[in-house]
């Protein structure tokens, strides 16, 4: 479903991504592992064209991404944000309906808002969450809001940045497990970005590695703790001690 070619970005002197190759298959859920700045954002920005690549080709069904109308290559698309990205001003149900609110995807108000309760009672909230406003919520009820509005235009294709930052423990569980069940459900194809082992565990089919701005290792999940990669050994473990060095 995607397909990255020898992605490079830099911005000004800093080379971010070096030579990405990256496959990721049709109803799949791959989770891209790495530290911070090792260019996991970005790779999905040039996924999703906000970014443009300075050299390579990526591929969404077989078409470049360059060569699509922007709006209806991004209908494709549901997208989870790493700080919820909630609009203040609007309903928790404007929120979930917005893209079914406008554009190619507009619906009757009616109709959008009774698919937003539907989708709030799909990530475990009740219909009267609707009416209220994001400030209202806990953090959980917010992230929750948000996987809700990821999904709401049945997206083919669903991005996660970091989707349990910000939780305890026990709400990452549920948000981890909420991922998993919608995405099988749907039978959507799913990109992870996370150093959260925890979900990496929870949520993927496969697991690329993400260090230098080259994928390091790419497999199964249930390999990743045997792949023998140095990069992923150090990265799983929390090791002070590796390839990848520590930023002090």
């Amino acid at each position: 479903m995607i397909e990255l070619q020898d992605i490079h970005k830099a911005f000004g002197p800093k080379e971010i991504l070096r030579g990405v190759d990256l496959t990721i298959p049709k109803g799949e859920s791959m989770v891209i592992i790495g530290g911070s700045g090792t260019g996991k954002s970005v790779t999905l920005k040039c996924i999703l064209g906000l970014v443009h690549p300075d050299k390579g080709k990526i591929l969404v069904d077989g078409k470049d991404v360059e060569k699509q109308d922007r709006e209806e290559f991004l209908s494709r698309f549901g997208m989870l944000f790493q700080g919820g990205a909630l609009f203040d001003s609007l309903h928790v149900w404007e929120n979930v309906a917005f893209r079914l609110l406008r554009g190619k995807l507009k619906r009757p108000k009616a109709e959008a808002k009774e698919i937003a309760i539907e989708k709030l009672r799909r990530v475990g909230l009740t219909p009267d969450v609707a009416d209220q406003y994001p400030a209202e919520l806990s953090g959980g009820m917010q992230k929750r809001v948000g996987l809700a509005r990821a999904i709401a235009a049945e997206p083919e294709i669903i991005f996660f940045d970091e989707p349990t930052t910000g939780l305890d423990p026990i709400m990452s569980g549920v948000i981890n497990d909420l991922i998993r069940e919608i995405v099988v459900e749907m039978g959507a194809t799913a990109m992870t970005i996370t150093h959260d082992m925890t979900s990496v565990r929870a949520i993927a089919d496969k697991v690329a590695m993400l260090h230098g701005g080259k994928i390091r290792w790419t497999g199964p999940v249930s390999e990743m703790d045997s792949c023998g990669d140095p990069y992923v050994t150090q990265f799983v473990s929390g090791s002070a001690e590796g390839p990848i060095e520590a930023v002090r």
